[in-house]
């Protein structure tokens, strides 16, 4: 009889999704999913799946997540932005594969549940703000990395602003429900687009620059 789920279970759905990147299958290794997800899903804490937080929105499911850090190429030394806290999964492996994090949410019951999920489990590199991520967080800028976990039709001018010359972003792009997961690079001429990481399905990004409805 199977025993219960662990964290290397997650590592091998990550690594079956093409996910080669060994400091993030580690990250997934050291940071446990199961101290941020409601209590009632600790049971599935360990699935490859999406599981429901408050609004209507769900968290990214693990192997989609992985995907996105990949294509950040992180090495360790990176300041970066993520539009989409949620309750502070992602935002974790992040901080454990950069030097910073700032991380921004548009509900204040999330942000403070991430901000104590981050802190009880030993997270002291992110910064968590309460606000509009469609505008980016400018005061904090310029940014090595920005992943957006919403998506929106094309990537918003301020988070485009707000990256490094050389700079990474990953958004999902499209509609809401059916996206691409794309890789852009900031260059002197603006924002390239590198590849295409995976489809996905993504709640909308809201706010000034992305839905207002």
């Amino acid at each position: 009889m199977a025993g219960p789920a662990s964290p290397e279970d997650l590592v091998r759905a990550v690594r079956a999704a093409g996910v080669r990147d060994e400091r993030l299958l580690q990250a997934f290794r050291a940071v446990p999913r199961a101290g941020f997800i409601p209590a009632d899903d600790a049971a599935a804490a360990y699935d490859d799946v999406p599981l429901p937080i408050a609004h209507g929105q769900v968290t990214t499911q693990p192997s989609l997540s992985a995907r996105m850090i990949e294509g950040l190429g992180l090495t360790g030394d990176e300041h970066v932005l993520e539009i989409g806290t949620g309750v502070g999964f992602q935002t974790a492996l992040l901080a454990r594969l950069s030097h910073d994090v700032v991380s921004i949410d548009m509900w204040p019951d999330l942000v403070q549940q991430a901000r104590r999920n981050l802190a009880r489990n030993g997270v002291d590199n992110v910064e968590l703000l309460l606000g509009d991520g469609s505008g980016g967080v400018p005061e904090h800028a310029p940014y090595d990395a920005v992943v957006v976990s919403a998506a929106f039709p094309e990537v918003p001018p301020p988070l485009i602003g707000q990256l490094e010359h050389g700079g990474r972003l990953v958004q999902p792009i499209g509609p809401g429900g059916r996206e691409e997961v794309v890789l852009f690079r900031r260059t002197t001429t603006g924002l390239e687009r590198q590849e295409v990481l995976t489809p996905a399905s993504f709640v909308r990004l809201r706010g000034r620059y992305g839905f207002t409805s």
